[in-house]
């Protein structure tokens, strides 16, 4: 079960690492964010595209590893995961309710995400 967790994880942080490249403006249009300039374009290329592309990477050699290195990099990729939720978790205590399409739909991906490498870690 570990591998294919793992494998899963790198493919789902592998596409939107390169979509983000690809399309800078895309991943932050369901949320209502407009990437206009070329700055944002650079943030989005840099956070969802280099970041999620470094992860897929640190997950895809921890998936053909072992020992304490291979889970360290399982489990640190859980708790990012889960700080990003709890973010959105909090966010709802200082804003109004949102609808659940994008942002508690992405709240559960990450909560499931998360559970299953801190299951596979």
């Amino acid at each position: 079960m570990r591998p294919v967790v793992l494998i899963v994880a790198v493919i789902l942080f592998a596409a939107m690492g390169l979509y983000a490249l690809a399309a800078p403006a895309k991943p932050t249009a369901p949320f209502g964010i407009p990437v206009t300039t070329a700055s944002g374009r650079s943030e989005v290329r840099a956070v969802y595209g280099g970041f999620g592309l470094a992860v897929a990477g640190a997950l895809g050699w921890a998936a053909a590893g072992t020992g304490e290195l291979r889970r360290g990099v399982v489990l640190a990729v859980a708790v990012a995961l889960a700080g990003m939720a709890a973010g959105r978790a909090l966010s709802r205590l200082f804003d109004s309710s949102v609808p659940f399409y994008p942002v508690w739909f992405y709240f559960w991906v990450e909560v499931v995400a998360a559970a299953a490498l801190l299951a596979v870690a």
